[in-house]
């Protein structure tokens, strides 16, 4: 009896050993399957993102590329161009030392010649009353008489004044000074004019017409001077032309004198021109319109370069147009 026991014990157990075993394969034989299915499917998917992403970046790389060679292409030519400009500065900055020691040798001229002028202007005047005293009322200046090397045989007088803040701040006294020694050596004028180098009028109401000379005119300019400061780009240019395009006239003697310390326009040669076709010659070789200029030195720290084209241009200005430069060193 105890020994059938015993075996139906072992025999069951051997049993639910053996269904124990045979589902715990089962499990792993599924999840073999399962994850074989499964598998093939994220890689593939894996496999093509990878390849877009690389493709994609294969596109930026060869648009680098080209972006690349471009700028470099680029850059070769910005550094010939840059060269050639350097080369350019290179030569210009020896024109401008050039042009400056011309300079100070015809300032140290000019301070020569204003000395002796004034010389000139004193015998002159000396003479003068000495002729007077002698001659009495038979005595009249010559029509064609110059003073100081500056003929004054003008019946009009304008005045073209740089108003900018270089002349303003630094020689205004000396400007005023000299426009009214310049207004005393005509005694008198049949009319005269004072504008901006910009070509605005001290007195818009008389614009187009002239100042009439009288002592009260010629008070209320002196005046007016010492606070009139109209804008101004520091080229007498649009002054000189608005003057001779609105008082130029073949039956007027006209003298146009400009007041200034420097020339920012672009191209002397040009204004020159414009000046020869507006005031044109006579049969004579005579121009209706004198330019007269005076040259105020600017601040000793400032450039020179523009000063030096101011004097440059009005030099050209006076001796194409029966006119005298002076230079005013201080």
């Amino acid at each position: 009896m105890k020994t059938r026991l015993g075996r139906r014990d072992v025999e069951t157990f051997s049993l639910s050993f053996l269904d124990a075993i045979c589902c715990g394969f089962g499990a792993v034989i599924l999840l073999l399957v399962l994850t074989e299915v499964g598998e093939p499917v994220v890689f593939e998917k894996s496999r093509e993102e990878l390849q877009s992403q690389l493709l994609k970046l294969q596109e930026e790389l060869h648009e680098i590329r080209g972006t690349s060679e471009v700028l470099n292409r680029e850059l070769t030519a910005r550094q010939s161009v840059m060269s050639v400009e350097q080369l350019k500065i290179a030569r210009l900055r020896g024109d401008l030392s050039a042009l400056r020691g011309q300079f100070q040798s015809s300032r140290k001229e000019a301070d020569v010649v204003n000395t002796l002028e004034g010389q000139l202007v004193s015998a002159q005047q000396d003479m003068t009353e000495e002729m007077k005293r002698l001659l009495g009322a038979q005595y009249r200046r010559p029509s064609n008489e110059a003073v100081g090397g500056i003929p004054v045989d003008s019946e009009y007088v304008i005045f073209i004044i740089d108003t900018s803040g270089s002349m303003f701040n630094y020689v205004w006294a000396t400007l005023q000074r000299r426009l009214e020694d310049t207004l005393n050596i005509y005694p008198t004028v049949k009319g005269f004019q004072v504008m901006s180098d910009e070509g605005g009028y001290m007195f818009p109401s008389y614009r187009g017409k002239w100042l009439p000379d009288t002592p009260v005119q010629r008070k209320a300019v002196i005046d007016r001077m010492k606070t009139w400061t109209p804008f101004s780009n520091s080229s007498p240019v649009e002054g000189i032309v608005e003057a001779i395009r609105t008082y130029y006239s073949k039956e007027k003697k006209i003298s146009l004198y400009v007041f200034g310390d420097e020339f920012t326009g672009s191209s002397i040669d040009s204004v020159v021109k414009t000046v020869d076709m507006m005031n044109r010659e006579d049969r004579t070789g005579q121009r209706r319109v004198r330019i007269h200029a005076v040259g105020f030195p600017v601040r000793p720290d400032a450039p020179q370069y523009t000063n030096i084209r101011f004097a440059t241009l009005m030099r050209i200005l006076c001796e194409r147009n029966g006119g005298t430069f002076v230079g005013i060193d201080k």
